[in-house]
């Protein structure tokens, strides 16, 4: 009988370095209290690095910088892809993805069909909110993330440059998927993403 531990070291081993890895990965290989110990005692021998509660890495290794965990960012996609649910980042996080803003969000909030919940990833949270359908049905990514900008921003707040900016990012998204998009936009967004048309 190979121990628990020896098993989910040897699957972590086999897989690519900076790949994430969640408890309920290793569920087949014996009880979820047995798994936690095994996890626990990797983490302990520097097999592993804890990222968030329950979810794990083996590090990528840089020669200059040493272990690089994985961002905030590539965890939440991470939970996405488990969990098979939809993300869109909101706020000043979809600002900074498009460039529009040079802060760099503490907290990560992101509008899903998946539970609601929050994930702390050393000092930055991931804020997993629930949504209507409407809200994850755009297929642009571009075109998502300017309508997240948009409604952070404000309709009262919205300054001709910042609109420029947008149509500038919009121009560069399929037109099938702005076409597509464009119509599930609130009725002053979609005044602005027609321009980029």
């Amino acid at each position: 009988m190979l121990s628990i531990e020896f098993k989910i070291e040897k699957t972590i081993k086999s897989k690519p370095r900076g790949m994430l890895f969640f408890a309920d990965d290793f569920i087949s290989y014996g009880s979820s209290k047995a798994i936690q110990k095994a996890l626990e005692r990797l983490t302990n021998k520097g097999v592993i690095r804890r990222v968030a509660r329950g979810i794990f890495v083996r590090p990528v290794l840089s020669e200059y910088i040493g272990e690089v965990m994985p961002t905030a960012e590539e965890v939440a996609q991470g939970i996405a892809k488990r969990d098979k649910i939809k993300i869109v980042p909101t706020g000043s996080h979809a600002m900074n993805k498009l460039g529009l803003s040079t802060q760099i969000p503490l907290k990560l909030v992101y509008l899903t069909d998946g539970a609601p919940r929050t994930i702390n990833v050393g000092n930055r949270t991931i804020k997993l909110k629930k949504t209507t359908p409407k809200n994850l049905m755009a297929k642009g990514k571009i075109s998502s993330l300017a309508i997240q900008a948009l409604k952070e921003v404000g309709q009262k707040e919205v300054t001709g440059d910042f609109e420029e900016k947008i149509i500038r990012l919009l121009s560069n998204e399929k037109r099938e998927n702005l076409e597509h998009d464009i119509p599930l936009a609130p009725v002053w967004i979609r005044k602005i993403m027609q321009k980029a048309l």
